[in-house]
């Protein structure tokens, strides 16, 4: 009787503290707009970095996106500067946003396209057509490449090099329970979330969660034995999928188990 109670008492408990969360969370609505024009953006990203949720604009540049006052979002869209924005009791109380992006400048780079010679006979071409050196998975179904990735083995001249391994580092940081990579989990399993970071190639949201700039994060994923290739031209989601792949094969050789395949 007594252990009903508590479970009882419990369950009442666990009931009320989430229906105060829920109640602190309020609807954002805001338009996103182009700063020049003014012309609405239709498919920006938004995400809301606290509880890792997120949304798109529709073809007005409107959209609404649960949040709760000191949230911080995060606002994105192809070839404009992406901002991050504080979430106040004012933008809550119901007047609607309006946010303004801005054009990115970048240099275009000459393009240079080599021949091949191919021939159109298949078993000619097939040998001419010069082979990528990395091995990759193909997934049926996705049109991405996903690399194998596995933590690389070094030797260090001292115990103090060893400290300042990335891998090390990145292991000794997140520890057992990584809070950090648990966000870059429901960014993948999320299936609004996964179709963002799909569209996403900046890992400006990798960096805010991991709280590494573009050198460190590089490094880590070449540490992982991730080749530069894929490095540079992996999705957002690829990149996600790729560090907790690696995440994982190091959890295993530090237990001394064999690293996933």
């Amino acid at each position: 009787m007594q252990k009903n109670i508590l479970l009882i008492s419990f369950l009442l408990c666990s009931f009320l503290i989430f229906s105060q969360e829920k109640e602190k969370l309020k609807q954002l609505k805001g338009q996103i707009i182009h700063s020049e024009s003014k012309a609405p953006l239709q498919n920006a990203h938004i995400i809301n970095l606290n509880t890792v949720t997120g949304t798109i604009t529709d073809s007005k540049g409107n959209f609404e996106l649960n949040t709760a006052a000191n949230d911080t979002i995060y606002v994105s869209y192809l070839g404009f500067q992406s901002i991050k924005l504080k979430v106040t009791n004012d933008l809550l109380k119901g007047n609607e946003v309006v946010i303004s992006l801005h054009e990115t400048t970048q240099e275009i780079k000459e393009v240079v396209v080599k021949s091949h010679k191919l021939i159109g006979v298949l078993e000619i071409d097939a040998k001419n057509v010069p082979k990528d050196r990395y091995t990759r998975i193909h997934i049926d179904g996705i049109p991405q490449t996903y690399e194998v990735g596995a933590a690389r083995a070094k030797s260090y001249d001292s115990p103090v090099a060893a400290i300042f391994q990335p891998i090390d580092f990145f292991y000794n940081q997140f520890g057992k329970k990584p809070v950090q990579l648990k966000k870059l989990r429901k960014l993948k399993e999320d299936d609004q979330l996964r179709s963002i970071m799909e569209q996403k190639f900046n890992r400006e949201i990798m960096m805010e969660y991991l709280n590494m700039d573009y050198t460190e994060l590089n490094e880590l994923l070449s540490n992982c034995n991730y080749s530069e290739y894929f490095i540079t031209k992996a999705s957002d989601l690829q990149i996600i999928e790729a560090i907790l792949e690696c995440y994982e094969n190091y959890k295993a050789v530090k237990k001394g188990s064999t690293l996933k395949n």
